[in-house]
């Protein structure tokens, strides 16, 4: 009886894994139209690279097969799924002038387009990082970065946006965004970046 037992639930087992529905994997570009590469593997041999936008790797059997597919077949195969996804983050750039928290004419100019997209999220966070460029002290670079993000802090805080949703940091002359030698100017280094999530 025992044997019967074990060749029965042998045979349930192959036949759930016959009727299992197989995995699907698409790849999506970006907001931008971009799109990576992603490599599917299939437990009984044979890779799959997708690398164009809406390729798709069906896994059964454990075999992996591609094909092709295009935006209204995924919108209508997982279009409530996609739905339910946060947006995705927009960033933003102000720059400095030379040894000040004041912005650049240019850059005054941006803050209503972040308070738009702002309000197109329902429960918006903001994160502000300050840069500076590699002249002077990591002290007073360290100060003055953190003091631009206030800066950009303060400017929303003023078009109405909830100061508690607004993170901070100075980050100094760390992270240039052009890498130059040590006292060395450069005006795209003097920056806060402006997350809207």
């Amino acid at each position: 009886m025992r044997r019967a037992g074990r060749i029965l639930a042998a045979a349930a087992a192959l036949l759930l894994a016959a009727c299992a529905t197989p995995d699907r994997i698409v790849l999506l570009p970006d907001d931008q139209g971009k799109v990576g590469k992603l490599n599917v593997h299939g437990s009984a041999g044979g890779d799959t690279l997708l690398n164009s936008a809406y390729d798709t790797a069906t896994v059964s059997g454990g075999k992996a097969q591609r094909s092709t597919g295009n935006a209204q077949d995924v919108n209508k195969d997982f279009g409530g799924v996609l739905a339910t996804l946060p947006q995705a983050p927009v960033a933003y750039t102000f720059y400095f002038l030379v040894n000040s928290d004041d912005l650049t004419p240019e850059s005054k100019a941006l803050a209503p387009a972040i308070l738009a997209e702002i309000a197109r999220r329902p429960a918006a966070e903001v994160v502000v990082i300050g840069h500076t460029d590699a002249q002077g002290s990591d002290d007073y670079n360290d100060k003055l970065s953190l003091q631009r993000a206030q800066a950009v802090k303060q400017q929303l805080i003023a078009l109405g946006f909830d100061a508690a949703r607004i993170a901070v940091a100075g980050r100094g002359k760390r992270e240039p965004l052009i890498p130059t030698a040590e006292g060395v100017p450069e005006p795209r280094n003097r920056r806060a970046e402006v997350l809207v999530r």
